[in-house]
């Protein structure tokens, strides 16, 4: 659902033709915020989870229904048309016949849960027939959770491709570029989800889908969606967009929701994180820094502080330099030394952590994300890889230093001592839920 999100969130403020019809976008901007694309793509996701994988289509119907209620209740101001504001009133909700791409937005969950392709049609229908009982607000619904369910099982594009247009018809042919000249904001499914299932063929990974479907125009938030929730089956999402989701929707509220479906689908965090090594895994921070100096604002600093709890999650280390303070070999000794010799000292090795200070002489812990990174400026000669976790309790308990600096010859940001203690309580309360839940389970 992570991806139906993001498209959500990305394409809002480019909705009802306002952008520029170009990929050349912020990706986040002070106007991203997520629509009711997301809530009822949530509410879906969860009302299924609660019915279980073999509920009857009745069973499911019901559910969705009841649920699609409740969420729109909750966010009454999110972006809802007029038929679907009057039907979330309604005491006994009943169909009202639409084409809509609303089905198509809503209906990632399904794509994900269900073992057969034949299953996972049902339930799409099952899904758009609360509302969108129209065979074009049907067919919406069933091709875009077929193409989530063919990327998740391995698919290519051209076998995705292949079905869609001769299961449903849709015309697949087109590009992106002839597209463009006369798209514009229009809300049925039938020119709706071709266009982003077109924008997901012409994608090399799960950004450039986004901002594929964005540069069409029209249903920007819709067409991100859509598009989105095919590609994060197909690529995958890279950690640092699946801590700018969290930290753009109501975490608690919405967040519970997507931490049940990982765990459903029996993944975590690190399903997302395409770490191969401590450098690479620690991307994520430079990203959010990137992000952070992007974004100027409490939202990129929120996503910096995810990242970095998400990362303490995974036991990540960061690069710590240290300055030996007496030698470790005398010349004599070196002079002495041949290739393949194991070398005992007849001394301690006493090592000091090298701090840096800032244009107000105050001291702070340099740490770094990667060797290139401590190599543009630290004159450390000793480099060690320590925890995060057990760094920044280290800095909490300085009295000496102001706290961290992650980068400080580079794009840096600076870690006070009252941001060190807000994220290990943060780190902290999400390890005890974590275990509470694990308890549970057990």
């Amino acid at each position: 659902m992570y991806g139906a999100i993001l498209g959500d969130i990305i394409g809002s403020p480019f909705e009802f033709d306002r952008g520029d019809k170009t990929k050349n976008f912020d990706l986040f901007s002070e106007g991203c915020g997520f629509t009711d694309d997301s809530v009822m793509t949530i509410a879906v996701g969860e009302a299924l989870m609660a019915v279980g994988p073999e509920a009857a289509v009745k069973e499911i119907e019901d559910a969705v229904a009841s649920n699609m209620q409740d969420w729109g209740k909750r966010y009454l101001h999110a972006g809802y048309g007029g038929s679907f504001r009057h039907w979330l009133k309604e005491n006994n909700p009943k169909p009202y016949g639409s084409y809509g791409n609303g089905s198509a937005m809503r209906v990632s969950a399904v794509g994900w849960l269900y073992d057969s392709m034949e299953r996972t049609r049902e339930v799409a229908r099952a899904t758009a027939n609360v509302t969108h009982n129209h065979p074009e607000g049907i067919k919406g619904a069933e091709s875009t959770a077929s193409a989530i369910y063919m990327a998740r099982n391995g698919s290519s594009k051209e076998e995705i491709k292949a079905y869609i247009e001769r299961e449903f018809h849709y015309d697949l042919s087109r590009t992106l570029d002839n597209i463009r000249t006369y798209y514009h904001h229009v809300e049925s499914c039938q020119e709706t989800v071709p266009e982003a299932i077109i924008a997901f063929l012409e994608s090399k990974d799960f950004e450039d889908a986004i901002r594929n479907a964005v540069s069409l125009g029209g249903d920007t938030d819709t067409l991100g969606a859509i598009t989105g929730s095919i590609a994060e089956a197909f690529y995958g999402i890279p950690a640092v967009l699946i801590a700018e989701c969290k930290s753009r929707i109501d975490k608690g509220l919405m967040t519970d929701v997507l931490d049940e479906f990982d765990h459903v689908l029996g993944r975590s965090v690190d399903t997302y994180s395409d770490e191969v090594d401590e450098t690479q895994a620690n991307q994520m921070i430079e990203a959010a820094i990137d992000q952070y100096y992007i974004q100027q604002n409490k939202n990129g600093m929120l996503l910096f502080m995810e990242v970095m709890v998400t990362r303490m999650q995974q036991a990540g280390e960061v690069i710590v330099p240290y300055i030996t303070e007496n030698p470790f070999m005398s010349e004599e000794q070196i002079s002495k030394v041949k290739a393949g010799d194991t070398i005992s000292l007849d001394h301690d090795v006493r090592l000091k952590i090298e701090t840096v200070k800032d244009a107000d002489e105050k001291e702070w812990i340099g740490v770094f994300t990667s060797s290139e990174e401590m190599h543009k400026g630290s004159a450390g000669n000793v480099q060690m890889n320590q925890s995060i976790e057990s760094i920044l309790r280290l800095a909490l308990n300085w009295e000496q230093v102001n706290g961290i600096v992650i980068n400080p010859f580079g794009k840096y940001i600076q870690m006070t001592k009252k941001m060190i203690e807000l994220l290990i309580n943060g780190y902290e309360y999400n390890e005890n839920e974590r275990k509470s839940k694990d308890d549970e389970n057990n």
